[in-house]
């Protein structure tokens, strides 16, 4: 059974910044690979970032660039979102999955319950 817990989010000030978790349990993140996504009540999902299961290639939403940056602890079995430079915009409760399909993260099996992020002053 594969489990994916967020830990991280917050109420944070416009400017600030939050570090997102994502613990694995039941694969290897270098099994995987692993992504970050975000949703607002009543809205679609939308991707943020994801890294491949290599390791090697990461991908970021344009809105993201820049800001934010994803990585990978493969001893603590753990994906993370650095989240700097924080806008009111960017509040959402925030997703962690798994892919363990494909090499680059297109179809995510595993989801996380979501942290929410708050970007408040």
């Amino acid at each position: 059974q594969v489990q994916l817990v967020e830990s991280g989010g917050g109420l944070v000030q416009p400017g600030g910044f939050l570090r997102l978790s994502c613990a694995v349990s039941g694969r290897t993140v270098s099994s995987c690979a692993m992504g970050w996504f975000r949703q607002t009540p009543g809205t679609d999902r939308e991707f943020v970032a994801a890294v491949s299961r290599s390791g090697g290639i990461k991908r970021y939403a344009n809105f993201v660039k820049g800001r934010f940056t994803i990585s990978r602890d493969t001893a603590k079995n753990t994906v993370y979102l650095q989240m700097n430079s924080l806008k009111p915009e960017d509040t959402a409760v925030y997703y962690c999955a798994a892919d363990e399909t494909t090499k680059l993260g297109s179809k995510y099996d595993y989801w996380g319950q979501g942290t929410q992020v708050t970007v408040s002053s």
